[in-house]
């Protein structure tokens, strides 16, 4: 069951920020994932305007998430990543109990 990989970052330093970028796609691919989106513009429908960026990922299930996330390429990546911005990154599975019997309290 498909996996998602929902990044929002906000960049301080778009030039190492960049090595990050220019070396995730192939390292995604691997694993099997695809963006979605990939730093484009987000609309906020509801709530505090979200004014910086967002990555989605989806992948064929999560072991690939975790196997993507564990590479020592990627690993490697995010240490530009980390020098270069802030992130809270989620990772979603498709498909759980909840989305066929929803209980109301979760």
């Amino acid at each position: 069951m498909p996996a998602y990989v929902i990044s929002m970052m906000s960049i301080h330093d778009q030039e190492t920020y960049k090595k990050y970028t220019d070396r995730t796609p192939d390292i995604v691919k691997k694993y099997g994932g695809k963006f979605l989106t990939r730093g484009e513009e987000v609309i906020t429908v509801e709530g505090t305007p979200y004014t910086d960026r967002m990555v989605i990922l989806e992948f064929p299930n999560k072991a690939c998430v975790e196997d993507w996330f564990e590479d020592p390429d990627y690993q490697e990546a995010m240490k530009f990543r980390h020098a270069s911005s802030s992130m809270h990154m989620l990772l979603i599975q498709e498909g759980g109990k909840n989305t066929t019997d929803p209980d109301p309290k979760l």
